[in-house]
């Protein structure tokens, strides 16, 4: 009788196994290995319930500025760091107000519940700050654009990020060194 019960758990054991393997894996999928921050994938469903509850809510895309140079000179250990302390600073900033992620590359992406209550001069500014790398102190700059869920005609997650990309590249065309709302 107990060797037939063992016999008959076996496969249920081993389901849960896998399914326990399969969990983490997806998990894992959902999150940059190099910066923890959320893909695309795990940031764009947690970003959209945050458009959905929040009416003031807002989509944040960074790029870093000069990020090839910064590679190319350093090299990619350096360009590493840099995506690393990027995505540290842009987390810190989201804090309980919001989510980051990355999209890839050198571009992040952040959802926040309620616009009124972040200040983005603290965002430009922490991502202006140099990090040291090795004994040597790296400028780090970064482009921020803005989208207010509540000024699109209809609020959705595309073209949320359709109009701070658009933000995004019209703060570059402006020195690099700020953000841009759109309205």
């Amino acid at each position: 009788m107990d060797a037939h019960i063992v016999a008959s758990t076996a496969p249920l054991l081993g389901w849960a196994v896998h399914g326990s393997i399969l969990a983490r894996r997806l998990a894992c999928a959902r999150r940059d290995p190099l910066t923890g921050l959320h893909t695309r994938a795990g940031w764009t469903a947690r970003a959209e319930h945050v458009i959905r509850r929040h009416p003031h809510a807002a989509v944040l895309l960074v790029d870093l500025d000069h990020f090839k140079t910064l590679n190319d000179t350093h090299g990619h250990a350096a360009g590493d760091v840099a995506l690393a302390e990027a995505a540290d600073r842009l987390r810190a900033w989201c804090g309980r107000h919001g989510l980051a992620g990355r999209l890839g590359g050198d571009e992040f992406v952040a959802v926040v519940r309620n616009l009124a209550v972040v200040d983005l001069n603290a965002l430009i500014a922490t991502l202006h700050q140099p990090l040291s790398y090795e004994g040597v102190r790296l400028s780090l700059a970064a482009s921020v654009g803005v989208c207010a869920v509540a000024d699109l005609p209809v609020p959705c997650l595309p073209d949320a990020l359709t109009a701070a990309d658009a933000a995004m590249y019209a703060a570059k065309g402006r020195g690099r060194r700020g953000s841009r709302t759109t309205h």
